[in-house]
């Protein structure tokens, strides 16, 4: 499923190479999230023309809606989106800290309040892989108790063993009911503590998993914090699996993170600021929608070779983000998630011809967020 293809000397970023059932995959790589089995602006046809190599689908929403009869009996996840990579689920575990006030966790699984109709339902880890299965997603991902920072010790410890009660029911439940090439990723949580992160991540590699996500970070601790658990993580996991940081992907953050071992990233950012009319260059992040493009013909970004890049102008895109127009974030999403595509292929390359230090050094210089 993974293995490491050339490690750097200097740093301890790495390149590999990931398969699934769908298709196999470069890292370090970048998933755009499709939440609601959608990429926000985008049509798989999109996605194919960029080269995106997966996505991440979040199985809570689709449980809400459609709901997971509708999907499976559409043939799948992959049938109903019409996509043919690789498709990650997340389990809800992200949905405990950013619902807090419509959840209440116990031991035994999470209680919900929908946000949608505001109906209550009950979620246990084996619940939250059936949905998973149910979807025929190629990795699932357990349900995990994400806290927020700060927490105390004695609340994340508590967060840390429920998580990893979890992990072992949602793998045992997975390895009796899994389909053929159906994937699973363990989750480490535990703060900003070292030895919870080490007691959790010593007992997730002993179920056997295909992949390790990290978990419960950026969200609110200082980056020093953050990449000193990261930094924790890569010294004391088995190389021999990915390590996916979850939900973390502004792109000096990514090179970071890759400097410190991680191999796979997802986020909302290159949709997102698509849709507040902001596009990625190398020189940094671009507010298409102000007065200083009202005129400018040029493309997004000299450098890019995209489809947007090679026919529209900064004075054009302008007009379609202030008047409202649908297309307007389209485009710009479109040329931010192949820009992201670019990006990581830049990464692989310095990674294989030895030079990621530099390239870090250099891209950090002149990329202004």
């Amino acid at each position: 499923m993974f293995r490491v293809l050339k490690e750097c000397k200097e740093t301890k970023a790495r390149r590999g190479v990931f398969r699934s059932r769908h298709n196999e995959f470069m890292t370090p790589a970048f998933f755009p999230v499709a939440t609601a089995a959608a990429v926000k602006g985008l049509t798989t046809k999109d996605l194919d023309d960029i080269g995106v190599d997966g996505l991440l689908v979040n199985a809570y929403h689709l449980f809400l809606r459609p709901g997971v009869d509708v999907i499976r009996k559409a043939g799948g996840l992959h049938k109903f989106m019409n996509f043919s990579k690789t498709i990650i689920t997340d389990s809800g575990g992200y949905q405990i800290f950013s619902l807090e006030r419509l959840r209440k966790v116990t031991d035994e699984g999470v209680e919900f309040q929908s946000h949608i109709d505001g109906k209550t339902f009950f979620l246990t880890p084996q619940d939250v892989i059936r949905i998973q299965l149910d979807l025929n997603s190629d990795v699932c991902v357990p349900l995990d108790e994400c806290v927020k920072f700060p927490t105390e010790y004695d609340y994340a410890r508590i967060a840390m063993e429920r998580t990893i009660d979890w992990a072992r029911k949602s793998k045992d439940f997975f390895s009796k009911h899994k389909g053929e090439g159906n994937l699973f990723f363990g989750i480490i949580q535990g703060s900003t503590y070292l030895d919870l992160r080490k007691k959790c991540l010593d007992e997730i590699m002993e179920f056997d998993v295909d992949g390790l996500c990290v978990g419960g970070l950026s969200v609110g601790e200082e980056p020093n914090l953050r990449y000193n658990v990261v930094s924790f993580i890569q010294e004391h996991a088995d190389k021999k699996y990915l390590r996916y940081f979850m939900g973390y992907g502004r792109p000096n953050d990514i090179l970071e993170a890759v400097s410190r071992g991680i191999d796979l990233f997802d986020c909302v950012v290159p949709t997102r600021f698509g849709r507040t009319g902001t596009a990625f260059t190398g020189q940094g992040e671009l507010i298409v929608r102000n007065s200083p493009y009202i005129e400018d013909q040029g493309p997004i970004d000299d450098e890019c070779g995209c489809y947007v890049c090679k026919n529209f102008s900064r004075s054009y895109l302008r007009h379609l983000i202030n008047v409202k127009e649908m297309v307007g974030v389209q485009l710009i999403t479109y040329h931010n998630v192949f820009w992201y595509k670019c990006f990581m292929d830049k990464i692989r390359n310095a990674i294989d011809e030895d030079r990621f230090a530099q390239f870090k050094k250099e891209f950090e210089a002149k990329f202004r967020e």
